[in-house]
C-alpha cells in the first residue's frame, strides 16, 4: 500500500491484527521517527508507553467479551473497539521504542515486561462483572481518552500527533457506542437501571486516577476533568442515573498504575496475555 506522505499511512485503516510472534512489519516503518528538537526522547517514550499500555490492557479486557456479549451485533462492535485500541497500542509502543533510542519492538514491550513495568491506569485492567460494568468502564475510559487525544492532535511530536488524529476518529465511535447503551440501560427497565447504576458505582473509585498529573505527560491530565464532567453529566441525565458518591481508591503509599502499582487482577491478566511468549520466546507464526 502506498501513501502520499509517511504520516498519511497512520490515518489509514491499518491491519491491527497483532499477536506475539506474527512478525508484522514495524507499524512506523517509513515514518520519520526522529525526536523533534527541544523534546526529551526519554520523556516522550515514557508518555507513549503510558498511553500504549492503557490501550493494550483495555483491549485485552474487551477481547474477553467475545462470545459473551448479549447480541451478535454487540459481539462485533466490542471486538472492533478492542482491535482499534490494539492498533493504537502498536503505534504508541513502537513510538516509545524509537523515541528512547532502544529500538525495542511492540512485542518486547507487550510480552517481555513484568507487572511493575506497566504504566496503565488501573481502570484499564478491571475485568469481570456484567454488561453494565463493561459499559460503565468503556464510557468512562473513552470519554477521558477522547478528550486527551483531541489535545494531542497538536502535539509537538508529529508522530504522536498523527497517532492522535487516527485515535480521535476511533474513540469518538467508542464513546458514542457506550453512551447509547448507558442511556438505553439506565432509562430502560427497573432491572437494567439497577445494573447500569451498579456498573457506575463499581468503576467510580478508579475515575480520579485518570486525572492525576504525571511528570512526563505532554497534556496535563487535570485539565481534562471539566470536559469529562460535562459529558458525564449530560449522559447521566439522559440515562436517569446518578453520579456515584464513593471516594477515590487510594494507591499504595500514593503510588498507582502510572507508577507500576496495580490491582490484584493485573497479574492474572498478564499471565494470560504473555503465556505464549513466555512459553515459546522464539516462536514465529
Amino acid at each position: 500500500m502506498s501513501f502520499d506522505n509517511v504520516y498519511e499511512s497512520l490515518t489509514e485503516e491499518n491491519d491491527a491484527r497483532w499477536a506475539f510472534g506474527t512478525g508484522f512489519e514495524d507499524p512506523l516503518s517509513g515514518v520519520d521517527t526522529s525526536v523533534p528538537s527541544g523534546v526529551d526522547g526519554d520523556r516522550l517514550a515514557a508518555y507513549c508507553l503510558m498511553l500504549g499500555d492503557d490501550a493494550l490492557i483495555f483491549s485485552h479486557r474487551l477481547q474477553e467479551w467475545c462470545t459473551n456479549a448479549p447480541e451478535l451485533e454487540d459481539e462485533v462492535a466490542i471486538a472492533n473497539i478492542g482491535l482499534d485500541l490494539l492498533g493504537q497500542a502498536r503505534l504508541l509502543l513502537a513510538r516509545a521504542g524509537k523515541a528512547d533510542g532502544s529500538s525495542r519492538t511492540e512485542d518486547s514491550f507487550a510480552f517481555s515486561r513484568m507487572e511493575n513495568e506497566f504504566r496503565n491506569v488501573r481502570l484499564a485492567e478491571l475485568g469481570g462483572g456484567h454488561f453494565g460494568h463493561l459499559i460503565a468502564r468503556l464510557f468512562v475510559f473513552s470519554t477521558w481518552r477522547l478528550a486527551l487525544l483531541q489535545r494531542l492532535v497538536s502535539s509537538v511530536d508529529p508522530v504522536l500527533a498523527a497517532i492522535a488524529v487516527k485515535g480521535v476518529k476511533e474513540v469518538t465511535y467508542h464513546r458514542d457506542y457506550a453512551a447509547q447503551w448507558l442511556v438505553r440501560l439506565g432509562d430502560g427497565t427497573p432491572l437494567s437501571h439497577e445494573r447500569m447504576q451498579e456498573g457506575l458505582d463499581a468503576v467510580w473509585p478508579y475515575v480520579g486516577e485518570l486525572f492525576h498529573t504525571h511528570e512526563v505527560e505532554f497534556v496535563d491530565a487535570a485539565t481534562l476533568r471539566p470536559e469529562f464532567d460535562l459529558v458525564l453529566d449530560e449522559a447521566l441525565s439522559a440515562a436517569t442515573l446518578v453520579r456515584p458518591s464513593s471516594g477515590e481508591l487510594a494507591g499504595v503509599s500514593g503510588r498507582t498504575g502510572r507508577d507500576g502499582v496495580h490491582t490484584e487482577q493485573m497479574g492474572f491478566l498478564l499471565a494470560e496475555l504473555q503465556s505464549v511468549a513466555r512459553a515459546m520466546p522464539d516462536a514465529k507464526w
